[in-house]
Formats: C-alpha cells, sequence, structure tokens
C-alpha cells in the first residue's frame, strides 16, 4: 500500500471555483478507483488559489483480480457416455487456465454448457492511473475555461506544472504537452523556486515550510481565529458573513490577518452600505460592537507577511477611503431626488427584450399586489400599503448605489423610502418583496411584503413562460426555479390558501394581449409549480409516494398540501393504517377496471346485501365532518374520520360481489364505491401509496 499525490499546479483560479473543484476531483477520483478495482484509504483535497490537489492514503498496488465466467462447449459434448471429461473439455479448461474438475455445468437459455471461472489479475496501479489522471483532471467544472499558448487543453487557468505520485514513484501523465513529476511550488513571493517532494507523505508540511497551507479548513480555520482575535483587540466582534470567510479562504495560500481604521465621519452611511463597501471591492470583514452597532474598524485578510504590517494597514487604510468617500457620495446625490423621480426613469430599463420595460413590470405588479392584497384583508390599509410598495419596488435600481453595489437592491430601496418619508410598512416591502434571495434565504416577514413578492415573482413566472422562457435541464437563466420556489415558501410561512391555478390566470391576465399567449402556457406553469411544490415536501423528508398521493389530490393551495403531507407521513406509522390503504387500493382498482362506468347517485332500494346499507350509513355519518374538519385545516383529525369507514368497508369486500351479473345492482355498488374514493380522494390518492 502506498500514498497517491496529485497536484496540478496553476496560475490564479478565481476563489468561487475552487471548492466545487475540489469536490468534483475527490468525487471523480473516489469513482474512479472504484470502477478499476483499486482499494484505497482516506482521500483528502487540497486547493490554493495555485493548486488543486488530492491526497490518496493506503492506495493498493494492483487491481483487484476479475473473475468471470468463461463458457465452453456444450456437457453433452464435454463429457462422454461414462461422464468423463472428453477432449473439448480438457482444450477448454487448458483455454481457461483450470483444471477440467475445476469445471462445472451451467443452464442457459440455450441448454446446459460447461463453465469455468476464469481470473483475471488485475494491472498495475500506475498503469491504471495513467489512464484516469488526464480525462479527470481536463473534465473538472469550472464557470469558464480558457486555452492559453497553442496547448490542445483547456482549464479555469493555465496549468504550470503536475506533480503525480505513487509512493516514491513519477505516474508518468501528459496534459496536452504538460508532463508529470515530482517538483510543486511554494509561494509566488515568499518561496518562489520550485520544490522536489520525494515522497507524498512530505508534501503538506515541504509547502508549509514553503508559505503555502495546502489544506482550506486549516487556513479557513487559521482565518476565523485570527481575525476574531483582532476584532476583539478593537472592541468588537465580527460581523458573521460565512461566504466572506469561503473566499478569503480560496483567495490566500498563506493568511495573514491586519485591522485597519477608517473615519468616523463614514458612520453616517446605512450600516449596510458599509459592509457591503468593504466586501464587495476590498473582501474586508466588518467589526460591530456588542449591541450590533458598528465600529470605525476592519479586519483584512493579505496572502503576504509583510517586514513592515503598518505600512501594509495603511496602503488598506487608503484605498477603504477612497471607496467610503465613493459610497457617501453616491449615497447623498441618490437621497437628492425623490424615489417618485426615479420610477420614470425604469422606463428607459429593460426587463426582458419580450417582456417591455422594468416600468412596464412595476405597471402590473402593483395591479396584481392590490389585487392579492384584496384577497387578504377586504379592508383598504393592507391594499394601499401594497400599492405604494409596488410603485416603488423598483426604483432603486436607477440608483448611483444600486448601480455600484447591485446587490444593495431592494435594501437601498427601504433605506430611501424612509429617509424620503414613507410609511415603515412601504419601506419594508420594498426591500422584502425580493425575498427568498437564494435557497434557504429569509422569507418576507411582513404581509405587504408577502403579498408584494409573490406578485412580483409571479409575474415574471407568467411572462417568461408566456414568452417561451421555460427551464430546461440545468438552464435556467432567469432563475425561474427560484423564483417558484419563493411563490410556494412564502404561501406556506404567511397561510395564504390562495389557488396556483387562480394566481397565474391573474398574472397572464395583466399582460397585454392575454389571448396571444399559447394556450399550453397555464397549463405549464401550474405543472412547473407543482414540481416545486413536490420537491419541497421532499426536502422536508416527506416520503416520495406521499408526495404524489397528496398532490394527486390537490396541488394547487400549497399550505394544504404541506399540512395533508405532514398529516399522513404521521398516519403511514400507525398499525391501522395499512388495512384502511388496502381497502381504498381495493375501491380504486374496482373503479379502474370498470369499462364505462359513469357515477350516479346511490339508490338504496336495489341494495340486496345489509353489508351495502351498513357501508351508505358509515358514509353518511362521516361525509360532513371529514369535509368540515378538511375545511378547518384539521387534517389529522379528518384522516381519524374517515378511518371509521374501515369496518363497514372491509364487510362490503367480504359479503357483496360488486361484478355483479345484474347491470343495475352492478351499477349501483360501483357509484357507491365511488362515493367513497371521493371521500378519500379529498384528502389524497391512496392508491399511489406503497404501501
Amino acid at each position: 500500500m502506498k500514498t497517491l499525490l496529485v497536484e496540478i499546479g496553476t496560475e490564479e483560479i478565481p476563489a468561487g471555483y475552487i471548492e466545487p473543484a475540489l469536490e468534483a476531483l475527490a468525487a471523480g477520483l473516489r469513482e474512479k478507483l472504484a470502477a478499476a478495482r483499486i482499494r484505497h484509504g482516506d482521500l483528502h483535497p487540497f486547493g490554493t488559489p495555485r493548486r488543486l490537489a488530492v491526497l490518496v492514503a493506503e492506495v493498493a498496488p494492483r487491481q483487484e483480480p476479475l473473475v468471470r465466467e468463461m463458457l465452453g462447449p456444450p456437457a453433452a459434448v464435454a463429457f462422454d457416455a461414462a461422464g468423463r471429461p472428453t477432449t473439448a473439455a480438457v482444450k477448454f479448461a487448458a483455454k481457461a487456465g483450470v483444471r477440467p474438475e475445476a469445471c462445472r455445468v451451467v443452464a442457459t437459455p440455450r441448454g446446459e454448457y460447461l463453465s469455468a471461472a476464469v481470473q483475471e489479475p488485475g494491472r498495475k496501479t500506475p498503469l491504471v492511473l495513467q489512464e484516469i489522471l488526464p480525462p479527470l483532471i481536463l473534465g473538472l467544472p469550472f464557470p469558464k475555461r480558457m486555452r492559453w499558448a497553442d496547448l490542445a487543453i483547456a482549464f479555469a487557468r493555465p496549468i504550470v506544472w503536475l506533480l503525480a505520485l505513487y509512493g516514491a514513484s513519477v505516474i508518468p501523465v501528459d496534459l496536452g504537452g504538460i508532463r508529470s513529476g515530482r517538483h510543486t511550488h511554494g509561494h509566488r513571493f515568499h518561496h518562489p523556486r520550485r520544490i522536489r517532494i520525494a515522497r507524498p507523505e512530505a508534501w503538506q508540511e515541504t509547502l508549509r515550510a514553503a508559505f503555502v497551507v495546502a489544506d482550506a479548513g486549516e487556513r479557513r480555520r487559521r482565518i476565523a481565529e485570527d481575525a476574531a482575535r483582532e476584532a476583539a483587540a478593537a472592541g468588537g466582534r465580527l460581523v458573521e458573513d460565512v461566504d466572506l470567510l469561503a473566499t478569503n479562504t480560496h483567495l490566500v495560500e498563506y493568511p495573514v490577518v491586519a485591522r485597519g481604521r477608517f473615519p468616523e465621519e463614514f458612520l453616517e452611511l446605512p450600516p449596510e452600505v458599509l459592509i457591503t463597501a468593504m466586501r464587495e471591492h476590498q473582501k474586508y470583514f466588518a467589526v460591530e460592537d456588542g449591541s450590533g452597532r458598528l465600529l470605525p474598524w476592519f479586519v483584512a485578510v493579505n496572502n503576504t507577511r509583510a517586514a513592515d504590517p503598518a505600512v501594509v494597514v495603511r496602503g488598506h487604510e487608503r484605498v477603504l477611503r477612497a471607496r467610503l468617500e465613493d459610497a457617501r457620495f453616491f449615497y447623498r446625490t441618490d437621497l437628492a431626488v425623490p424615489l417618485e423621480r426615479q420610477v420614470e426613469k425604469l422606463r428607459q430599463v429593460l426587463f426582458q427584450a419580450k417582456l417591455g420595460s422594468v416600468f412596464d413590470k412595476v405597471l402590473r405588479v402593483r395591479e396584481l399586489a392590490e389585487r392579492l392584497a384584496a384577497w387578504c384583508d377586504p379592508g383598504e390599509e393592507l391594499r394601499r400599503t401594497v400599492g405604494r410598495a409596488a410603485w416603488l419596488c423598483k426604483a432603486d435600481l436607477v440608483s448611483l448605489m444600486v448601480g455600484e453595489f447591485p446587490k444593495l437592491q431592494g435594501v437601498m430601496g427601504r433605506i430611501y423610502a424612509a429617509a424620503q418619508g414613507e410609511p415603515e410598512a412601504v419601506a419594508r416591502a420594498i426591500e422584502e418583496h425580493y425575498r427568498p434571495t437564494a435557497a434557504g434565504g429569509l422569507l418576507p416577514e411582513t404581509a405587504a411584503g408577502a403579498v408584494l413578492a409573490v406578485a412580483d415573482k409571479i409575474d415574471t413566472l407568467c411572462g417568461c413562460f408566456r414568452a417561451g422562457l421555460i427551464p430546461s435541464g440545468a438552464a435556467d437563466p432567469y432563475a425561474l426555479r427560484r423564483q417558484g420556489i419563493g411563490v410556494i415558501q412564502i404561501l406556506r410561512r404567511h397561510r395564504f390558501g390562495w389557488s396556483l391555478g387562480r394566481l397565474i390566470a391573474e398574472g397572464l391576465a395583466r399582460y397585454p394581449d392575454p389571448e396571444a399567449a399559447p394556450p399550453e402556457t397555464a397549463q405549464q406553469l401550474a405543472a412547473f409549480l407543482e414540481g416545486r411544490l413536490s420537491s419541497q415536501l421532499i426536502e422536508e423528508g416527506c416520503a416520495r409516494d406521499t408526495v404524489a398521493a397528496v398532490l394527486a389530490a390537490d396541488a394547487d393551495r400549497a399550505p394544504d398540501a404541506f399540512d395533508r403531507a405532514a398529516a399522513l407521513e404521521a398516519f403511514r406509522r400507525k398499525p391501522e393504517f395499512e388495512g384502511i390503504a388496502l381497502s381504498f387500493k381495493r375501491v380504486a382498482n374496482i373503479l379502474r377496471r370498470a369499462e364505462g362506468f359513469t357515477p350516479a347517485a346511490v339508490r338504496e332500494e336495489r341494495f340486496v346485501d345489509p353489508a351495502e346499507g351498513m357501508l351508505l350509513a358509515a358514509l353518511r355519518a362521516i361525509e360532513g365532518a371529514v369535509a368540515q374538519e378538511l375545511e378547518n385545516g384539521r387534517h389529522t383529525e379528518a384522516l381519524a374520520r374517515m378511518l371509521e369507514l374501515k369496518p363497514a368497508l372491509e364487510r362490503f369486500f367480504e359479503d357483496v360481489m360488486v361484478m355483479d351479473e345484474d347491470a343495475e345492482r352492478r351499477e349501483n355498488r360501483l357509484s357507491l364505491l365511488a362515493r367513497v374514493a371521493g371521500l378519500f380522494e379529498r384528502f389524497a390518492d391512496f392508491s399511489k401509496l406503497s404501501a
């Protein structure tokens, strides 16, 4: 067993590329080693801006042997009348490399044949790795790839060196003319010379001595601890920012933390502006006091250890001051222009080529949002708040601040609206209407923000589907999947029991010339939202067949679907579940096989067996109660009432022949079962449950 080390040395790779590439490198190598039958121990990826690497412990020297079955002559030919091996059997055994008595007779579709287990010895690991590594390395996923010089290969950045060692031996690999060896490189400035690696086990410590911390986890911990220490020395704490920590981790090979200060006069800027100005351009951490107020300090992460750290800090402070001067200018200039005037500028901002300007979108969203507000509350207060927020919600897109920092859209709208005297509810709705901005992100907290967010997202979904811009595969340039999930999550969070079909119809109606939309648009969008609803239910731990059963009954109201799925999941864990589920499946199967049957009113005068009357009486006793429980959202109680039908239903199946020869009697019994099915299907299609 030997250690395998592969290191791809490059020019600086963008920070956001590194983590996905390392995950793909580790997963790909693990998969290829398994497919090649090469046993190994722990596998650990390493990455810095200038290298992607993987270290694998205890890699077997060769592949596991492969045993395969080899067919020989028919059994009738392989043995004589006395059962002794014939010449054909002996020659087959010699060809297979086994003794004749090791062969056996096996049955095949063509008859009985002689068979031998042939063992193929595995190839040596270095030879297999020679074939595995090039496609694995060149197949790593990157958002963008580049070519360089006259090489035929492409990668995130130009490959400078390639190190590939199995134990003390170099694995000869060629990547478009770049050949592997046993040399790596240290820190670009502190140790730029080539470094010879004798064995993989020495690689990490050798790099550490050359000012390279190869383990991203170690760099992350060092940055977090040192930055927290610097913030504490300034009398505060770091503003938590997991993404910024990850970015800094992959920007440096040898992290050195420094603390700087900016003039207190800039604290007049909103905290969001200060934090964004520090974060987006400079990758600095902000510092706050115990109550969450920003302090005039920042923490920077450097990639070099300076002879005079004070010089480096002064450089950071000078650059940040210029950034904050710009931000202050943007802020003061924007405040001088009322948001009302900014709205008119949206006429010149394109929303989408087929869907008009952002101003057109504002008009549609305002009308739709006011309509949804009326669904929530017949009063005027919510409608007025939503209408005003809708009118101003995109105004900050043409502000100087959002032009410089696009991530502040909505946030600046809220800040400017509040500063210009708009009600707090309006200002909050402006910011909240973009939520959620990412998977697992914050949802709108206020009713006005939730209504406006749904209106904005439904407008985008309807417009894009109307224009044929429907997501396919991994392609989703308008983030419609996120928009759809956002709609589902908001409806659930705020208990908006609105029909998705009605939402779609209202959204499509706001576009000019509704008849021009493809007729299948509404159905496509409804199916798309049902898919998002299904994925959310499964993500929360519901079984797939539970989700299928619940949505088959009704996928039109998101909160209700979540409630029914939760109740059904709990119900399935009860011992009595199996019996009632099997009974309903039997009902569904009988009705499915009844060709040409159309349900009609059940006629008691056609009953001939007491079990028929017993089932109808049991139905009448619970139908009203079940409907009331479902109407009130008491889904567990509705299931409990449905369970009361079990004895009568089981008795019915024991005593009654549904498919009677008498047509009237048969139709009446089928209608009775259809009434049972109708009751259950108000909750879920139990026939879709696996057990």
